[in-house]
């Protein structure tokens, strides 16, 4: 059983890892950590985006996209709106669990974290348009400290450290790596029995 109550209050604790601080200029997004059990197994849900989309083509990330100011009322009507759009999570589905700090991106995002979870054996419906594949990853094998490594890379004239996960043929790196990195070393010790 997933121990919301203390999931919540560590959500709430979270400090960015990335070390570069919000411009004016960054525009607003949220994206959708979501967890869901598989076969009595925690797991998450990754997307590989297509070469269709403006950003990140190609890229594995969570669900989600930039904040709309017409349709969208606050930073968790995107996530689960992009949810909707992106994998068909309905977001009646989708149970949210907490919200972690704002991380802003090499790439001039504002990116908002949320965690939520859905029902086991969700029936996905992707957009091909954005979505490549789904991939579900059992949190067991992102907490193996064998499948993560971090790297110095340099952007802009500054270095950061990368945080990459290895998962089948796929690598998880660039925000979706630090957000991952954030959630699990926030939650890890409650989740790694899941």
């Amino acid at each position: 059983m997933l121990p919301e109550k203390q999931l919540q209050a560590r959500l709430k604790e979270h400090k960015p890892s990335w070390e570069t601080a919000p411009g004016p200029s960054l525009t607003p997004a949220a994206v959708l950590l979501p967890l869901f059990f598989k076969k009595g197994e925690l797991h998450i849900l990754l997307t590989q985006r297509t070469h269709k989309v403006s950003h990140h083509k190609g890229q594995i990330s969570f669900p989600g996209g930039k904040f709309d100011p017409a349709s969208d009322r606050s930073i968790q009507e995107t996530a689960l709106r992009e949810t909707w759009e992106e994998v068909g999570i309905e977001p009646e589905a989708i149970r949210i669990l907490g919200q972690m700090q704002a991380m802003p991106t090499l790439t001039e995002f504002l990116v908002y974290p949320l965690v939520g979870i859905f029902p086991e054996a969700y029936p996905y419906r992707i957009n091909p348009g954005e979505i490549a594949t789904l991939i579900e990853v059992p949190l067991k094998h992102l907490l193996d400290r064998k499948n993560q490594r971090t790297q110095p890379k340099s952007f802009g004239g500054k270095v950061y450290q990368i945080y990459y996960f290895d998962y089948l043929e796929f690598t998880i790196w660039g925000i979706t790596g630090h957000l991952l990195y954030d959630f699990l070393n926030l939650t890890g010790d409650l989740l790694e029995n899941l």
